[in-house]
């Protein structure tokens, strides 16, 4: 019964000399935060400080969205003091940290807010270019930022300005979520618009929208040329009106318009101008032959032009052909025009060369000085019968049966 006193006796002190050293230990390393400030501006110091009843130094983990890093402390009387390093400071949003301690759970998160300044701002605006007449807009963005490159704080004023024509205006924007941005209507005019914006006394540079001149209308077109001849050399040419959109503004330079020449024949010719001042201009030789011209002028996909037809007199109405040397040399010529003149360099004038009924070659050759000149070499056409046949202004003279020797 006394050993059984003694035993239980004995249990009693090692439990509670047991419960004192745990006691003593937890208060040794009792660590409690001191810092109650949780708002800081961007590129302040940022300090933490913790209470301590113990000499070691945990490390104090800090992570935010740019990355993560672990603190040092310094211990100065049972203060544990954490300097943030100036690369996170600097940065605004939530900086969340822990104290790498095995018997102290604290952790906690700061929030760093921008600062009320602007120091610079980047500007986007796009498209350059919108179309007139109220409908169309380009996008202004304005970033106004810090010192360090932080956003400015949400509902920062942000004053936009613009200038078009003999107009000034003024709108008032302010940022949210890191921008402020502003949709930029056109006018119904055409012309330049001018953009800047301002923030906190801070201005950006200038910007250019360019509004152009919507989509054309029908319009007309004319012809001028300097004679009603088919000579094949002379060039009419082709002239739109002004061409405008629906608010009456002249359309861009450089719009393409395109000719289409249909002749009596159903074969189709193109050409194409270009518009200056609203107008497009385009020209086209005169066909060798007695031909009607139908003329239709396009914005391709836009506008079109009334049709106007054209007609062009026979310029020659007979031409001779004269066989000499053998029947080797066939001279056309000479090739007279409207006023008994020559006609002008470069008429096609085409010879056929039939044996046997059976086209052998088709030679095709140019005047010069009014004239034509063949020449049927031996090696090639052999000593023989053959018909002729020359085409020219729309013109034909057939020769049968003459003989080469």
């Amino acid at each position: 019964m006394q050993l059984k006193r003694t035993y239980l006796f004995l249990l009693g002190l090692i439990l509670l000399s047991s419960f004192v050293v745990v006691q003593q230990n937890e208060t040794l390393s009792k660590i409690a935060l001191l810092t109650t400030q949780t708002k800081f501006e961007v590129g302040n110091t940022v300090v933490l400080k913790f209470s301590t009843s113990k000499s070691t130094k945990p490390l104090l983990y800090c992570s935010n969205s740019y990355g993560s890093t672990l603190v040092n402390a310094t211990l100065n009387n049972k203060i544990l003091e954490y300097n943030i390093p100036e690369n996170i400071t600097k940065k605004i949003g939530v900086l969340n940290w822990k104290l790498l301690d095995k018997n102290n759970a604290l952790s906690g998160k700061l929030i760093i807010n921008p600062k009320a300044e602007v120091a610079t701002m980047e500007t986007y605006i796009g498209p350059p270019s919108i179309e007139a007449g109220g409908d169309d807009y380009t996008m202004l963005v304005v970033i106004p930022t810090d010192s360090l490159d932080n956003p400015v704080p949400t509902n920062t004023l942000v004053n936009t300005k613009f200038q078009f024509l003999a107009s000034e205006e003024n709108k008032d924007i302010v940022t949210n979520n890191l921008i402020a941005f502003n949709n930029i209507y056109s006018k119904k005019e055409s012309g330049r618009m001018l953009v800047s914006s301002e923030s906190l006394g801070v201005n950006s540079k200038e910007f250019t929208i360019n509004i152009a001149a919507a989509i054309p209308t029908d319009f007309t077109i004319s012809a001028s040329r300097p004679h009603v001849y088919a000579d094949g050399n002379q060039i009419t040419t082709f002239s739109t009106s002004v061409i405008k959109d629906k608010h009456k503004n002249l359309v861009s330079d450089g719009t393409f318009v395109t000719f289409f020449i249909t002749n009596s024949d159903g074969n189709i010719l193109k050409s194409t101008g270009t518009t200056i001042n609203g107008i497009a201009t385009a020209k086209m030789i005169h066909p060798d032959y007695a031909d009607t011209w139908s003329i239709k002028a396009y914005v391709d996909g836009m506008s079109e032009s009334n049709s106007i037809s054209l007609g062009y007199k026979q310029v020659i109405q007979d031409f001779e052909v004269i066989f000499s040397e053998k029947n080797r040399t066939i001279t056309v010529g000479p090739l007279q025009s409207f006023m008994k003149q020559m006609i002008p360099d470069g008429l096609h004038v085409k010879l056929n060369i039939f044996k046997d009924n059976k086209l052998v070659n088709t030679l095709t050759k140019t005047s010069f000085n009014g004239y034509v000149t063949f020449n049927l070499k031996p090696a090639i056409y052999q000593n023989d019968i053959y018909n002729f046949s020359i085409e020219t202004v729309g013109l034909s003279k057939d020769f049968k049966t003459k003989k080469l020797w």
